[in-house]
Parts: C-alpha cells; structure tokens; sequence
C-alpha cells in the first residue's frame, strides 16, 4: 500500500499541490528561524529593556511612596511640635498678660491708696484749721461776751442773754451755734 500523500490522486483530489506544498513549508520554515533569530536578536533586548524600565518604574514609584508616608511622618510630627510651641507661647503670652494686669492693678491700688492717703491728710489738715479757726473765733467771742459781762454784772439771765448776742452777732452763724453749745458747757 502506498501512502494516500503520495498518490496523485489523494492529495490532487483535496487540490493540494505537493511540490509547492513543500516550497511554502520550506519557505515558512525559512522565514520561522529568520523572525526567531531577528526577535532574539533585536526584539528581546527591546523588551527587557522596557521590562528594566518598568521595574525602575516600579521601584521608583513605591520609593517615592515610601518617601511621601516618611515625609507626611516628619510634616505630622513638625506640626504637632509647631502646636505645642505654639500653645507654649500662648500659655506665656497669657501668663505674662495677668501679670502685667496684675502689676497694674497693684501699681493704681498703690496709687489710688497714695491719693486716698493725701486726700485724707489734706482733710484732716483742713478740719485742723477749721478747729484752730473756730476755737479762735469762740475765744473772740468768749473774750468779748466777758468784757461786756465785766462791764455790768449781772445775773444768770442776763448773763445768758449777753452771751446768745454776741453769739447772734458773729460773722458766721455755724459759729454761734457752736459757741452756745460751748458757752452751756461752762
């Protein structure tokens, strides 16, 4: 039995011509080791080097990844230790603001006792010589209702009513009022 490719009229019969046949696996089998060849020889190199270039991709880009959480670390933490000094010189701030509401207060409590002080020395320096004026005049008047008394001797009545004339008498009627009241004293 010979083999149904090499009859004629098997493969002829399928439309199948054998010598071409052959040529084109030839060819194919030509052009196959020739693509092998050009691929291994400039298409591989290609793609490792893109493979390369992805991966220093890659490794770049989870480097800088790395770097940005590193960085978002040192910018929390720099922030936190900008609040704290921040809340420090707050603090100080206000600390040095009672203290300087504090010197204020004690410097116009100091002056305002200062001033308290003079107005009550200059009171009493005045109510000394309203005394000193008033015990003068009274001794005016006292001196003169004395002499008139002296002049006439009188009684007890009499007496009174010189004295309450010289009284009515007297520049001012604050003093006589209180020289009435030291006249019934003695």
């Amino acid at each position: 039995m010979i083999p149904v490719f090499l009859e004629a009229e098997g493969i002829g019969a399928l439309g199948i011509n054998l010598p071409g046949l052959v040529a084109q696996l030839i060819n194919f089998g030509i052009l196959l080791i020739l693509f092998t060849w050009l691929s291994r020889r400039f298409l591989f190199p290609m793609l490792d080097e893109r493979k390369k270039r992805i991966e220093e991709g890659l490794k770049a880009s989870e480097e800088a990844k790395s770097r940005l959480t590193e960085t978002e670390t040192e910018v929390a933490a720099e922030m936190s230790r900008a609040r704290q000094e921040a809340q420090g010189i707050i603090t100080q701030a206000q600390q040095a603001s009672s203290r300087i509401q504090e010197e204020a207060r004690e410097a116009s409590h100091a002056d305002s006792d200062q001033m308290i002080e003079r107005a009550r020395q200059e009171i009493q320096l005045e109510r000394d010589a309203a005394i000193s004026d008033l015990r003068k005049e009274f001794a005016d008047l006292t001196i003169t209702a004395a002499e008139r008394v002296i002049r006439r001797s009188l009684d007890r009545k009499a007496h009174g009513e010189i004295i309450e004339e010289v009284l009515a008498d007297a520049p001012t009627g604050g003093s006589g009022q209180t020289g009435t009241g030291g006249s019934s004293q003695n």
